[in-house]
């Protein structure tokens, strides 16, 4: 019952937060780009509970819209073009939730005009326009350049920090990240137009990025990816509603990304978004068995094998368990490897809180927070410390970034799927002259 109880107080207080501090003077002023709806709870109600931002303008192709959109949400100032907006000397940073296959253009167009960019993912369409934005000499204009981060909000929630705190990275044998959301029937949406980047493996980019995350080191290579394709309007057949990508690692193991974009409730439901990381099975040398207090005899040894696994990563705020599966054996080492004794432990834990997270992850004395605050209200802290010359309690750097993408087409190429086209905005490097 306290849990339930837990779960429909927070889900109360981050629709309604109940802390909403002045603006600072010199607050930064966001613009956003385009009426889209993940913004009002990816950025909007977090700014409110952020003395130091403010939502200031927005613009679309639709004046009208624009209108519409600014009225419903207090946004003061209306443009009719984005370029409009970025034109704003006022602005201090845009949000740019725009279709995928916007991305690269109007993100180096901010960064031109020395704004700060909070960018949707994922970044770009593609490994080429992620290695031309997040290496862009913009990034190294005057003396504060603009920042740039790709919105990967998971990575910021306590409950991420916690888990990622669990891994012995180096000794991961397997990682698997698993995320079905529906709702999406109409063939017509952007997320299955091909010219817009779309595709399941770009909307539900967080697993391939979960995966990567847990090991802590780049893919070798993408040794499967099943598909399952849909025509979309133009008649594109190179769009996936559904894919289930492996990988393999440098260290030998394997990460397994899933994600459906058309799931039946059941499967939204059963199994709920998660993360898992299964070890190598670790010797324990001089270890008694659970509660024999003594050492283990010659010619025997005990082996640990752990799992750590995540239950809703994506939105841990409204509620989350961290699994912690010990698996033991003690076992003959004679050669013949006879097992002896079994036994599993079992541990679970929570982080709502940058101080349930632990001292010894995050400075929680500096960073306060609530069990209510949504991974976004975590990540536009992380983009305004950056900003203000900070450190954030966690980032996601430019090279991250790029490497995701480079993981995306490689599973796009290996389910015989072309990689998402690059925008015509983008221009090849000059070849310096002999």
């Amino acid at each position: 019952m306290a849990s339930v109880f837990g779960f429909v107080h927070r889900a109360w207080q981050i629709i309604r937060p109940p802390l909403q501090p002045a603006k600072a003077p010199d607050a930064l002023k966001f613009g956003i780009l385009g009426a889209a709806n993940v913004a009002p709870y990816a950025l909007f109600l977090q700014a409110k509970q952020h003395p130091d931002v403010v939502i200031h303008a927005v613009a679309a192709r639709d004046k009208n819209k624009a209108d519409a959109y600014a009225k419903k949400h207090g946004i003061p100032v209306v443009f009719g073009s984005y370029q409009e907006l970025l034109d704003d000397p006022s602005i201090d940073a845009v949000y740019i939730p725009l279709p995928n296959g916007l991305h690269f253009e109007w993100a180096l167009k901010a960064l031109a005009g020395g704004k700060h960019v909070l960018l949707e993912k994922p970044s770009v369409s593609n490994a080429t326009e992620a290695e031309a934005l997040f290496r862009s000499p913009l990034l190294l204009q005057g003396d504060a350049p603009p920042v740039i981060l790709e919105a990967f909000h998971y990575k910021f929630h306590p409950a991420w920090l916690l888990f990622m705190s669990l891994l012995d990275q180096p000794n991961v044998a397997r990682a698997e990240a698993h995320l079905a959301i529906g709702g999406f029937s109409d063939t017509k949406d952007i997320r299955f137009n091909y010219e817009l980047a779309g595709g399941a493996l770009m909307d539900l980019t967080y697993t391939p990025s979960v995966v990567r995350a847990i090991f802590g080191a780049e893919p070798t290579q993408c040794t499967r990816c099943d598909v399952q394709t849909l025509v979309n309007v133009g008649g594109s057949e190179e769009i996936d509603a559904k894919f289930d990508a492996e990988y393999t690692f440098p260290n030998g193991g394997t990460g397994v990304a899933r994600g459906n974009l058309r799931a039946p409730m059941r499967e939204m439901l059963r199994p709920l978004p998660f993360a898992t990381a299964v070890h190598k099975p670790e010797v324990i040398s001089n270890h008694p068995p659970s509660g024999g207090g003594v050492s283990l005899p010659d010619g025997q040894e005990e082996l640990r094998t752990r799992t750590v696994t995540l239950h809703n990563f994506i939105a841990s705020s409204l509620w989350h368990r961290i699994d912690i599966i010990d698996e033991h054996v003690i076992r003959k080492t004679d050669g013949t490897n006879e097992p002896l004794k079994k036994w599993t432990v079992r541990e679970s834990k929570k982080a709502y809180t940058l101080r349930d997270a632990g001292n010894n992850i995050v400075d929680s004395e500096r960073w306060e927070s609530k069990e209510y605050w949504l991974s976004y209200k975590y990540q536009l802290d992380a983009f305004v410390d950056r900003v203000r010359g900070r450190v954030p309690v966690a980032w996601v750097d430019g090279e991250d970034s790029i490497a995701q993408m480079r993981a995306v087409d490689m599973a796009y190429l290996k389910a015989g799927l072309k990689v998402r086209p690059t925008s015509r905005y983008y221009s090849p490097p000059v070849a310096a002259l002999p």
